[in-house]
């Protein structure tokens, strides 16, 4: 991947295919106005297509901590007679 390249706004205005062509290799295209960096144009990331994935790229971007030790297996509690009468009453459904 890699590479930068510079591009003051009119090039990048008159070269835009050019720069979005950089950009789809996988450049990191800088913006100048006066000599002075003003913008970067880089590749969007692929979002991670599993939940695993997506969890790992959550922990490294600090969204989420991981757990602290073993999780404990989930057991869903028993059914409460009514509970889904009550919530779709209460949704007015």
């Amino acid at each position: 991947m890699g590479g930068k390249l510079l591009y003051s706004t009119y090039e990048a205005k008159a070269r835009f295919s050019e720069v979005l062509r950089h950009v789809r290799e996988g450049k990191t295209v800088t913006i100048s106005y006066r000599g002075d960096p003003v913008a970067e144009i880089r590749p969007l990331s692929k979002k991670p297509t599993t939940l695993e994935a997506r969890v790992a790229e959550l922990e490294r971007q600090g969204a989420i901590v991981p757990p602290a030790g073993p999780l404990e297996p989930f057991t869903p509690g028993p059914p409460l007679p009514g509970t889904l009468a009550e919530f779709l009453a209460e949704r007015g459904d």
